[in-house]
């Protein structure tokens, strides 16, 4: 009994030893403005093995891929609001009570209702 309980401990310390390298390799990537491929990255680890870790990235990598679309001067609106309400959406799926996204969504779509043009899906 000992055993089996010491093998499945040796395998759960595995599974969280690579949680923690997929996120850390995931945070490395954001803080080099590589969102997409942390995004993949994460999402792919994510399907594996879900773990609120991996959760919690993701919805940071989403987070900041919005954030940067939104902050980006040179990115025109048009591009810009459909991006960025798409990965605030993406937050929303891995982290319902963020009220960064909540509101960057509510902004965003109180452009376009006050343009009267049909919000993105």
């Amino acid at each position: 009994m000992k055993l089996r309980y010491w093998v499945l401990g040796i395998t759960l310390s595995s599974v969280l030893l690579a949680a923690n390298a997929t996120v850390d390799s995931a945070r490395k990537k954001i803080a080099e403005k590589k969102y997409d491929e942390a995004i993949s990255e994460l999402e792919s680890a994510y399907k594996a093995k879900p773990s609120p870790d991996v959760k919690k990235a993701l919805g940071d990598a989403y987070l900041a891929k919005g954030d940067a679309f939104m902050n980006d001067q040179n990115v025109p609106p048009r591009v810009k609001y459909p991006t960025a309400l798409r990965a605030y959406r993406e937050v929303l799926k891995y982290d319902k009570d963020n009220a960064k996204a909540k509101q960057n969504v509510a902004t965003i779509e109180g452009i376009y209702k006050s343009m009267g043009r049909p919000v993105p899906q």
